[in-house]
Parts: structure tokens; C-alpha cells; sequence
């Protein structure tokens, strides 16, 4: 399903310092991987990142770091760097903490307890699909209050969609990159991403795990 990933520019922001230097240990060992940076806060990166932002295509971020925590990172790569994806890796599992930063556009959510197959694996993922979302996460979307608080644009925008705008939300929600979503239901990528941009527009969603979400919420994808 997903296309070869090809190399990836992975750093790494966590002041736990033996931590962070077994993850950037970990990086360096897989092929398709290169360490670019590392750091142990968010001021410490927002300081490096516009002189290798064009290097970096995934972030591992901590949420408790002192002088910028990672849900202030994740905000500031959110404005500034779009296309630089945020994994966040927590020890923090609570429903309600995972749900709010997927909904804040980090692409994925990780305990810092994962296995390091599960890591690598939401690395090329986020990469070529633009999330990762495993079960643990489902279930807290599914259960969350935050979630089904949420507030959208107008409240009959679920109503709104087309139907070839839920096709290609159906196909977003199982991983599909634009091109497969085109070979799939043969239309051209631009096309496909023109039905994303409508997407982001009706349902108010700011990313593409936040249509996920949305996705969850009103029945158009079960879990």
C-alpha cells in the first residue's frame, strides 16, 4: 500500500539525554534513515531548525521538556514547517492528551514504551501517508471527550460532503498516498488533492490525522 520511502530525515528533541541517545543509535542503524539533528528542548530545535528544515521530513518530540515543551513545539512546526511531520513519543498515555495533539496536527502519537519495530514502522509511514495512527490511539479518539466536543465550522458540514469527497476520505483513512488514491479511483492527483483541500475546508480540520478523526466521528470510517 504505501510507496517506498526512500530516505528519510529523522531528528530527535528530548531532554532526557540517555533516551534521546538511544534513539539517535536506533536511527542510525536503519538504512532508510538519517539522523539529522538532535535536541533537548523545543527552544533548543526552533533555534536549529531553519538552517535544516529542508533537511528534516519527521520529528520525534517529548511534551515534557523544560524552556519549550512539545506542545508548543508541535504548534510553531505546525505554522512554520507544514511539511515537517511531528511523531510525538510521551510516556504520557492519557486518552484525552493523545486525542488533543492528533487533533493539533502531530501525525502520530507513540508511548515512549513502543516497541522500536512500531517506531520505524510510524517513521516511514507518517513519511509516505501523512499519519500513523495504531489501535492504542483509535481507541483514544474513539473514547475521547475532547473528540466528541469538538466543534465544527457548522454542524451539518458531514452532511455536505460528496460523494467521491468521501470516497477519497475512506481511502485517507486507510494510509493511501494521493497517487494511489488517483490509480484507485481513476482520477488524476491533482484532482485528488483538490477533493483534500474541500475536505480541509468543510470539515474544518487542519491536518491529515485531523480528518481521520473526523472520519471517526461521523461514521465514514469504522475502526
Amino acid at each position: 500500500m504505501l510507496q517506498a520511502p526512500g530516505n528519510i530525515g529523522v531528528a530527535i528533541v528530548d531532554d532526557q539525554h540517555l533516551f534521546r541517545q538511544s534513539l539517535a543509535t536506533l536511527i542510525q542503524t536503519v538504512d532508510n534513515l538519517t539522523l539529522v539533528a538532535d535536541a533537548g528542548n523545543g527552544q533548543e530545535f526552533a533555534d536549529m531548525l531553519s538552517g535544516i528544515a529542508e533537511q528534516v521530513n519527521v520529528v520525534l518530540v517529548d511534551l515534557d521538556m523544560p524552556v519549550m515543551n512539545g506542545v508548543v513545539l508541535n504548534k510553531l512546526i505546525q505554522k512554520n514547517h507544514p511539511d515537517i511531520k511531528v511523531i510525538i513519543l510521551s510516556a504520557h498515555t492519557e486518552e484525552r492528551i493523545m486525542a488533543q495533539m492528533l487533533e493539533d496536527g502531530a501525525a502520530a502519537y507513540l508511548a515512549k514504551n513502543c516497541d522500536k519495530d512500531e517506531l520505524i514502522l510510524a517513521i516511514t509511514t507518517v513519511h509516505t501517508a501523512g499519519y500513523y495512527i495504531n489501535k492504542v490511539s483509535l481507541k483514544a479518539l474513539k473514547n475521547s471527550s475532547y473528540i466528541k466536543n469538538i466543534s465544527l465550522q457548522q454542524q451539518d458540514h458531514s452532511q455536505l460532503l460528496t460523494i467521491r469527497e468521501i470516497q477519497v476520505l475512506q481511502l485517507i483513512c486507510q494510509e493511501f498516498t494521493n497517487a494511489e488514491i488517483a490509480d484507485k479511483l481513476f482520477i488524476s492527483v491533482r484532482t485528488v488533492e483538490g477533493h483534500r483541500n474541500k475536505l480541509f475546508e468543510k470539515t474544518g480540520c487542519q491536518s491529515t490525522a485531523g480528518l481521520v478523526i473526523f472520519a471517526i466521528k461521523h461514521k465514514f470510517f469504522e475502526v
